[in-house]
């Protein structure tokens, strides 16, 4: 059995556009919308004391490790022998466990007790 079409097929109706507001003939402008990103999570690497590892030591690490001169190295290994613990440098996530993993590889290499961690900055 066929059928047949009783009316002819008629055009796909054209979406309906807001008229242009300048005269700009058929042109269409879409407003761009601003997303407002906040900067990522960072995260300070701090290195905690402890009775057994050498100050030699943790300035060269410090030195090596974070880019710091030998005097700033010296001032954060004081600063961390006096607290308890200091800070050697503020990162994002991925970066300041990096710099966690270095330390204690190299800390283990030597056969030194040395930790270090990484805290979100609040």
């Amino acid at each position: 059995m066929k059928f047949m079409a009783t009316k002819s097929p008629s055009k796909p109706a054209a979406p309906k556009l807001a008229p242009p507001e300048h005269g700009g003939g058929d042109s269409v402008v879409l407003e761009r919308l601003t997303q407002k990103v906040k900067p990522p999570q960072m995260y300070q690497v701090v290195m905690l004391n402890d009775d057994y590892t050498p100050m030699e030591f943790v300035v060269l690490v410090i030195q090596e490790f974070f880019n710091k001169d030998r005097e700033s190295a010296t001032q954060i290994m004081l600063k961390i022998h006096l607290d308890g613990k200091g800070v050697c440098g503020v990162y994002s996530r991925d970066v300041a466990a990096t710099k966690v993993d270095q330390v204690m590889d190299a800390a283990h290499k030597a056969g030194h007790p040395l930790q270090c961690v990484s805290e979100p900055v609040e």
